[in-house]
């Protein structure tokens, strides 16, 4: 009777412990929970409910891993593990010698093997960091244990291993958790950071099972942060110790390793003391964990520390850097901006860079000393307190330096330091030129059949002589006005009135097409004022521009980068010279042939006493009220300008020509160049010339009445500007010959309509400047 009725409470129990007979979604879903029931039914009361007890928390906590490893492996599938390949580096700017000038883009990094990095350096980084590395896989069980107890403890230390923290810090997993209005909500910013270490785990695992330990060592350590925005080992070996990873001490290794947990708190530029510390702790570190004997560590701790000065702490800014870097904006693809690690070749040379740097800043330095000088100097503003410290209002100055047969720039100077002022005057600032461009307007006047002897007079400019202008009167600079001169004279002496001729009979028109083919990006105005340069151009403008006369109307494009590498050397960017023929070759030639005697008996006469007497020519350059002072120059080898002035227009010093001011900057810098191997050999070497006779007033071919009035005279020209054997003086024709006013060609010397000798004009307006009356305010005439 007891059996049976044993037997008959059998399957009742086995129904209460099932719940009866499960539906098939519930079977799916829990059917690690049934597995548990129906292995522990057997057992006895107290068993089987100790067992499920204890079961229970068991199932769903393996269930939960489960769910977590699909969920956070599939979620780390989508980490592109390339990136460990790509991390950002500093991309290196070298000069034309190789040398390296500066580093822009990316971050702050350069990637060095693990074989080139100091063993030292790795046993203290796996001492400090993980030093069961080699050991564990992706997580390090033993270590979470030991973290845990330590926290428990209330000491704080991590179980993150080597490969986690590459995981974090490649893909910027802590990114969300360093957002304030995150960090200000607890419970929210714990979620995030349970997320990110799940996150971190598996993308950990996913880089275990796909490189060696090594691979995984060497992107760590080309990882790390150092403070200062400084990336892996190799930026802070050079930045903090000046040397390569593979040159580091064991006290520098221990150093570097000590401060990876706290970069900016244990900064070597800051605390020493903290420093030492770290220091003392990683090697107490290596000796406990058998990386080196206690007696090394001793002898460690006794090598003074040495850092790098202060004073090569901070990073000086370039103008030559700046222009480089506008021009990579426009060469580069954003992706190659932002990731960086590529080599630059640059036609910079940094040694002429550091000579046109220190020559800028030596002579205005000297024009601050000058008794009685009346503006802000550069050593009365670097005096002042920081904080009162506003854009620096001193006296400028700016120089381009170009190699004739490439265009490629060799020194770029936009101020006197670009750590005091951005602004690149040397590209961005647009003055007055004045009397440098009046070589164009000679230019276009030879272009047109002028020749450099033609006579012309350098008398007061009469109502309505200009075409445009025809109550103008511009004066000369000395405020006299001469005689009749070749035209050759107004450009070697500087007389406005002689250079308002030459472009009169020029045209404005083809001056301004001049003008463009030379380089001068800005349209020059189209009236006669321009003549004398009272419109603007950049320093770089005018160097440009004024390489077409030392090679023969030929412009290279002017250009700063050469080549670009990428990381592994292949060639992405490369530039040849481009010239194209912007002036003709004659033109130029005669334009260039009176440019050396400026600089050897005209306004730049000064150049031999300042030192430099090999082959040269130029101009020089002074706005009204010596606001600007200009020099533009160049040997067979180079071409210069150098500008100087202040940002906002004003009377620099009284006497400050461009001879005075600018043309010694450049002397300083031609002198060094042709010292370096930029030789300053003869000029124009190679031009095709003929033998000619020509009129001095008509400057066409002389006839028989020019020999008669004693006009005719022989010359060796260029052949491509050479009078055709029909072009004949219309002046002097062989035999009287009717000639209508409308036929007869421009004459070299001004004249009444009735052919009889100019004689002084009444003048019902005299405007006071060099501008047509109409135009308001007046603006500057050169005045040398």
């Amino acid at each position: 009777m007891a059996k049976r009725k044993q037997q008959s409470n059998s399957p009742r129990e086995d129904k209460s412990v099932s719940g009866g007979s499960p539906n098939p979604l519930s079977l799916l879903l829990l059917w690690p929970f049934y597995l548990l029931f129906w292995v522990t039914r057997s057992t006895g009361g107290l068993m089987r409910f100790l067992s499920r007890l204890i079961g229970i928390p068991i199932v769903a906590g393996l269930c939960l891993l489960i769910v977590l490893t699909c969920a956070y492996s599939i979620r780390s599938s989508h980490y592109d593990l390339t990136r460990i390949n790509k991390m950002p580096t500093r991309t290196i700017i070298l000069d034309r010698q190789g040398s390296e000038i500066g580093r822009i883009h990316g971050e702050k990094r350069s990637i060095v093997p693990l074989k080139d990095v100091s063993e030292d350096f790795r046993k203290a980084i796996l001492a400090r960091e993980n030093e069961r590395f080699y050991s564990h896989g992706a997580i390090d069980v033993f270590g979470i244990g030991r973290a845990s107890l330590k926290n428990l403890e209330g000491k704080k230390e991590g179980a993150s291993t080597i490969t986690q923290q590459l995981a974090s810090d490649v893909f910027q997993l802590k990114a969300r958790e360093m957002v304030e209005e995150n960090r200000r909500q607890p419970l929210k910013l714990l979620m995030m950071q349970l997320d990110r270490k799940c996150l971190e785990i598996a993308i950990a695992f996913r880089l275990e099972s796909a490189l060696s330990k090594d691979r995984i060592l060497e992107a760590y350590i080309n990882q790390i942060n150092w403070g200062r925005q400084i990336k892996g080992v190799g930026e802070a070996s050079r930045i903090y110790f000046e040397k390569h990873p593979s040159e580091l001490t064991l006290s520098e290794s221990a150093l570097l390793a000590g401060i990876v947990r706290g970069p900016d708190a244990y900064n070597p530029f800051r605390s020493m003391e903290a420093v030492e510390r770290e220091r003392n702790t990683t090697l107490a570190r290596m000796v406990k964990t058998g990386k080196i004997s206690q007696s090394q560590a001793d002898a460690a701790k006794k090598e003074p520390i040495t850092v790098r000065p202060a004073w090569r702490r901070e990073s000086k800014e370039s103008y030559a850097m700046d222009a480089i870097r506008r021009d990579l904006e426009i060469i580069l693809e954003k992706e190659n901006i932002e990731l960086g690690g590529l080599t630059i070749v640059t036609t910079i040379d940094q040694r002429l860079q550091t000579i046109a740097e220190e020559a800028l800043d030596k002579k205005l330095r000297e024009t601050e000393r000058l008794s009685g000088y009346p503006h802000q100097t550069r050593a009365g503003w670097q005096n002042l307190p920081e904080d009162k410290r506003k854009e620096p209002e001193y006296i400028q100055g700016a120089a381009v330096l170009i190699e004739n047969r490439t265009g490629a720039v060799l020194a770029l100077v936009g101020g006197r330091d670009a750590n005091e002022s951005k602004f690149n005057r040397a590209i961005q600032a647009r003055r007055q030129i004045g009397s440098i461009f009046k070589p164009f307007v000679y230019l276009a006047a030879f272009d047109k059949g002028m020749q450099p002897s033609t006579m012309i007079s350098d008398g007061p400019i009469y109502r309505n002589e200009i075409k445009g202008a025809p109550t103008w009167r511009p004066d000369n600079s000395d405020g006299k006005f001469g005689g009749v001169h070749p035209v050759s004279y107004g450009l070697i002496r500087s007389r406005n009135t002689m250079s308002v001729r030459v472009g009169n009979y020029a045209g404005v028109s083809n001056v301004k097409e001049v003008s463009r083919k030379a380089g001068f990006g800005m349209a020059m105005p189209e009236t006669p004022s321009s003549f004398l340069g009272s419109w603007e151009a950049s320093p770089w403008e005018v160097a440009t521009s004024y390489t077409i006369f030392p090679n023969d109307g030929k412009r290279y494009r002017p250009f700063l980068i050469t080549e670009i590498k990428d990381r592994g050397g292949n060639i992405l960017y490369r530039t040849p010279p481009l010239p194209y023929q912007a002036a003709n070759t004659g033109s130029a030639w005669s334009v260039s042939r009176i440019l050396q005697q400026v600089a050897s008996s005209g306004t730049a006469a000064s150049m031999k006493r300042l030192g430099f007497n090999k082959p040269a020519a130029g101009k020089t350059g002074t706005t009204n009220d010596f606001k600007d002072a200009w020099f533009a120059g160049y040997t067979s080898s180079l071409t210069c300008a150098v500008w100087v002035g202040f940002d906002q227009p004003r009377k620099t010093i009284q006497g400050g020509y461009g001879s005075t001011l600018a043309l010694p900057v450049w002397v300083n810098v031609m002198k060094t160049a042709d010292r370096l191997g930029y030789k300053a050999g003869e000029l124009h070497a190679k031009i095709d010339l003929t033998d000619i006779e020509l009129c001095r007033l008509s400057g066409k071919r002389a006839t028989a009445g020019c020999r008669s009035a004693g006009t005719a005279y022989g010359e060796q020209i260029p052949k491509d500007i050479a009078p055709g054997t029909g072009d004949l003086c219309p002046i002097h024709p062989a035999r009287a010959v009717p000639v209508s006013e409308d036929d007869a060609p421009p004459r070299a010397t001004p004249v009444n309509e009735d052919h009889s000798p100019l004689r002084a004009q009444p003048v019902e307006e005299q405007p006071l400047s060099a501008l047509p009356v109409e135009e308001a305010p007046p603006r500057a005439q050169p005045v040398d």
